[in-house]
């Protein structure tokens, strides 16, 4: 058998997570530079936007995310994670140059759900890569760092929306988001392996060891082929962890999704003067960038599932006391806090489903995990408006804290329910 040095299979993940963080990148811009360049739009006369319609083409992306997740598993585990992964960034990337050359509102609501489609297939296929690459001992890591990228994302698509719309308005923002097609499928097509455990569950054995020898890393071993779709994650005893990190990941997003949309209105409610909601986005994203950092360190030494659900758990301490009337300088702390494990806690949910699912259905997990999730995605916004609106926004955090609660519960149970997996890339001993 052949012998591999550790550093083989360590730069390996490098190039796997360089890559796919680029994407994920890209992702984030695309997904927040609605809410960044909204403003202009809604000042666009031509373009007749109400702030009622504004949030009905808000959700539109949001409802193509959710099938794309739930629809890009299954494909993803029968054409395989490379190109499933050129597909979504083509989808979103072409979506995203007819928002910007869209003449009408229909035209735009139509290339935000496509865009969706293509944003909620790419996140899931991203991390299985990253999972299945991963060398023993950092897969949580890496998973954490990939993470960033959406957080860094979001702080780009902030910028760029402060900086194009003045200059170059809002259709500017979009056209932006036409150049993954041209930078990021490149480089995947061209330096992103195909994932060994992939080629030899599809029986591409021969094609698994011209790529093991290009990168000097050992074949993993021979993986069973399952059911295919979704249904293989009901059978042979895994029925309970999968409704149960399914429901923890709906608890997480709706969390996630809750808070981003509505912090700096609630907050603005409970009595502080807190600036523009740009800021809140920066501080709440750096957070994250930290928490996924950490996190996935963390998570590599005492395991996924219990980082997830400590996480929750001080996310939902963090939350509850954004209630609480504080100066602005902890305020802003807290909000940061806050960052820092609100994003990490769902991302520990997507590292948990990698490693307790094998090769044949590890992408449909994941996606069908985020996939569900979205229904919490579009939940939290739409309760948070509803209190909001009857003027009880002091209870959206006592809701959003109780999300946190029920995911730390979900989670818990869905660990005691199955079994980790080992990586899929290890390096071999030297010794």
């Amino acid at each position: 058998m052949q012998r591999t040095s550790p550093r083989s299979s360590k730069n390996l993940a490098g190039l796997v997570v360089a890559i796919c963080w680029l994407v994920v990148l890209f992702d984030g811009v695309d997904l927040f530079i609605y809410g960044a360049v909204l403003p202009g739009m809604l000042e666009d006369p031509a373009l007749g936007l109400t702030k009622a319609a504004a949030g009905t083409l808000g959700s539109y992306a949001t409802f193509g995310m959710l099938l794309g997740a739930l629809g890009s598993g299954p494909l993803t585990d029968r054409i395989g994670r490379k190109m499933m992964l050129i597909v979504s960034t083509t989808v979103f990337s072409i979506a995203s140059g007819v928002c910007a050359a869209a003449p009408s509102l229909g035209v735009f609501g139509l290339g935000r759900f496509v865009a969706g489609l293509g944003l909620g297939g790419l996140l899931p296929i991203a991390l299985t890569m990253v999972a299945e690459f991963a060398p023993a001992g950092r897969r949580n890591l890496l998973i954490g760092s990939l993470m960033t990228a959406h957080q860094a994302g979001g702080i780009l698509a902030a910028t760029l929306g402060l900086w194009l719309l003045d200059s170059f308005g809002w259709r500017s923002a979009f056209w932006i988001g036409v150049l993954p097609l041209f930078i990021a499928v490149p480089l995947v097509a061209r330096f992103l392996p195909e994932s060994l455990s992939f080629l030899i569950a599809r029986g591409r054995a021969d094609e698994a060891r011209r790529v093991a020898a290009d990168y000097g890393v050992e074949l993993p071993a021979a993986a069973v082929i399952a059911e295919k779709g979704t249904v293989s994650l009901f059978r042979n005893g895994r029925w309970q962890p999968t409704l149960l990190f399914w429901c923890a990941s709906f608890g997480g997003l709706l969390l996630v999704y809750g808070v981003n949309t509505w912090l700096p209105t609630m907050m603005r409610g409970e009595g502080y003067d807190l600036g523009s909601a740009l800021a809140f986005l920066i501080v709440i994203n750096l957070g994250g960038i930290a928490g996924m950092l950490v996190a996935g360190r963390v998570a590599d030494r005492f395991g996924a599932v219990p980082v997830a659900a400590a996480w929750f758990a001080l996310t939902a301490v963090g939350v509850h006391l954004l209630g609480v009337h504080m100066p602005l300088a902890v305020t802003y702390a807290v909000v940061f806090l806050a960052g820092v494990f609100l994003f990490s806690a769902q991302t520990m949910v997507y590292a948990a489903v990698t490693s307790r699912y094998d090769t044949a259905s590890r992408a449909t997990a994941v996606g069908s995990a985020a996939g569900i999730g979205r229904f919490g995605a579009v939940l939290g916004p739409w309760m948070g408006g509803q209190l909001m609106a009857a003027g009880n926004q002091g209870w959206g955090f006592t809701v959003f804290a109780a999300s946190a609660v029920f995911a730390t519960v979900f989670v818990l149970l869905a660990g005691l329910r199955s079994t980790e997996q080992p990586a899929a890339v290890e390096p071999a001993l030297t010794h």
